[in-house]
């Protein structure tokens, strides 16, 4: 029985964010120009996942709006999650994934959700080991938090499968439709 198989799926939607210490949990998203940022602490074992729809500032969840649907509030939740579960911010580790412009009429939200959360991280002194964000396609992720290991499919339709593992924090080229599957290690 594989990783994959015997994984209990835990799935994340907009506005969420979900910490887990069970190396048995996946927790899984599908994302267009919404960003999910994945952080854990491989030395507590402890890791998460959030997903938010638009980047936000302070000054954003002060005005009474949702403040769920704004990255700014979604990473504070996930890192104070992590910080309660036992991990330790100068052991954090980061994953950036989403911020497609899906639609390409439209303004490219995914591109500063994307911006927004990698400057995040930066500020806050939170190395990104991996990243795969922008593209003209929307992705489903799957990520085990307890090894840092994550995989993504684009959705597109094609129905070959690829694996590809990250070697360093970069940003992806965009996803081309022949790919349905990226694993990152």
């Amino acid at each position: 029985m594989t990783e994959h198989d015997a994984a209990r799926r835990v799935h994340v939607i907009q506005g969420e964010f979900k910490v887990v210490r069970d190396p048995n949990v996946v927790l899984t998203t599908i994302l267009g120009s919404c960003v999910a940022a994945c952080i854990r602490d491989p030395v507590a074992g402890v890791g998460g996942i959030n997903h938010f729809l638009l980047p936000g500032s302070a000054d954003t969840a002060k005005s009474g709006g949702d403040a769920t649907r704004y990255g700014v509030h979604l990473m504070e939740l996930l890192i104070n999650g992590l910080l309660k579960e036992g991990a330790r911010r100068d052991r954090l580790e980061a994953k950036v994934f989403g911020g497609a412009k899906t639609i390409a009429t439209f303004s490219n939200v995914g591109e500063q959700n994307a911006a927004f959360a990698m400057k995040f991280l930066k500020d806050e002194g939170i190395p990104v080991v991996g990243s795969s964000t922008g593209g003209e396609f929307g992705r489903k992720l799957e990520y085990w938090p307890a090894s840092g290991r994550a995989r993504q499919y684009p959705l597109t339709g094609a129905e070959t499968t690829k694996t590809v593992a990250m070697e360093q924090a970069r940003p992806a080229p965009a996803l081309k439709p022949v790919e349905s599957s990226i694993e990152f290690f």
